[in-house]
């Protein structure tokens, strides 16, 4: 009997262990549902479900619409920037003297080029008769017909080498 009672102590102890065990892990589960409760509460935040659905749904027609939109304005800005390769980007200017024993540096050479370095020079020379102007396309830097002459060298260079402004 002695045997049996002390079987029954250790039963009754291991039984107070599970039920002490109990107890913590239904705390701990407690507190975890009260979390959960708080960020359920946050997330509909006076919504019933029903609406959560439409206001997700809407949401995804509004990203999908801002997505066009995006995709619209990715084509306009490489429209423009295509467009602006073949504006004036770079011009160079410079002055001399053809002459070099009278006169004084009215004459110029300007270049005009794009963003291949590509456009149009143009050079004047002023002498006490009047002004002649000249004018020779450029092809990334180079003239394919003309001869260029040194002036008309250097404003290409001035050109190239200037750095763009930032707007």
């Amino acid at each position: 009997m002695a045997l049996l009672s002390q079987f029954s102590v250790y039963i009754a102890l291991f039984g107070l262990f599970l039920a002490i065990l109990s107890l913590f892990f239904g705390i701990w589960a407690m507190l975890k549902f009260a979390a959960i409760q708080k960020d359920l509460g946050i997330l509909f935040s006076g919504e019933k479900a029903v609406n959560l659905e439409s206001i997700m749904l809407k949401h995804s027609n509004d990203i999908s619409a801002i997505d066009k939109e995006i995709q619209e304005l990715f084509e306009i800005s490489n429209k423009i920037h295509n467009l602006s390769q073949r504006s004036v980007h770079k011009v160079g200017i410079i002055r001399f003297n053809p002459f070099k024993d009278i006169g004084g540096d009215q004459s110029f050479a300007l270049a005009l080029l794009d963003g291949k370095d590509s456009g149009i020079t143009i050079s004047s020379l002023h002498t006490r008769e009047g002004t002649r102007i000249y004018s020779k396309p450029i092809t990334k830097g180079e003239s394919e017909k003309y001869t260029l002459t040194e002036e008309e060298k250097a404003a290409i260079k001035a050109a190239i080498t200037t750095k763009p402004t930032k707007i």
